[in-house]
This record gives structure tokens, sequence and C-alpha cells, in this order.
């Protein structure tokens, strides 16, 4: 599976890039606080939303959660080239790596998040 640096991911926000970033936390969560540009679609929902939302399978798709110990993103990741889509990157750190990085969220970008994750058990 292919990953991507909280830098790399800046980057390519920063160069408004063609690709789809996907929050694939609870909708709580994202709403909380997430990566800018980025979508929401719960690792759960994933195979029913997938279809309707992300039509086009050849796009680039990045997906991230909570953090590396997290592993909600992985499993996205997973279902979304289950599913036929053939550029399918994890962005691994995810929110936490977002935050150690010093780059900024939307919504609720006061709140610090653990390193833990009990958001995607």
């Amino acid at each position: 599976m292919k990953t991507i640096s909280a830098e790399e991911l800046k980057e390519k926000i920063d160069a408004e890039e063609d690709f789809v970033l996907v929050n694939v936390l609870s909708k709580e969560s994202y709403e909380a606080r997430h990566v800018p540009t980025s979508i929401n679609i719960p690792v759960d929902e994933v195979e029913n939303r997938a279809p309707t939302e992300l039509p086009d399978k050849n796009k680039e798709i990045i997906v991230y959660c909570a953090s590396t110990t997290c592993q909600a993103s992985p499993r996205a990741a997973k279902k979304l080239e289950e599913l036929g889509y053939i550029n399918v990157t994890d962005y691994e750190t995810g929110v936490v790596g977002w935050q150690d990085a010093g780059y900024p969220f939307t919504d609720g970008s006061d709140k610090k998040v653990k390193k833990g994750c009990s958001c995607c058990q």
C-alpha cells in the first residue's frame, strides 16, 4: 500500500493538486477537526458511499484516520482497492501527524488529539 507523509500531503494541498482527501473517522471526529479539503466517509461506510461520492476509480484518493496506531485508514484503503480503485494512498500518521507537523486544521483546531486511538475500534 502506498503511503504519504504530512509534508508531501501539505504540498499537494497547497499546490491544489487534483485528488480526493478522505477522513475515514466518525462524523463527530471529522466535525471536531480535520485536514483542510478533506471529505468524510467513515471507514464502516466506505463500501456503501464510495461508488456515489468517489465515482472515478482512477482518481487519486488519499485516506487518513487518527494516527499510526489507528487502523481505520489502512482498512479503508484496502476496501477501496477491493472495490476497484487503483490510485489509493494512506496518509498513515493522520490527524496526529498533521498536528505534530504544526499544520492548520479546519474546525476545532484548538483541540489536541491524543496519541492513542479509540475512534476506530
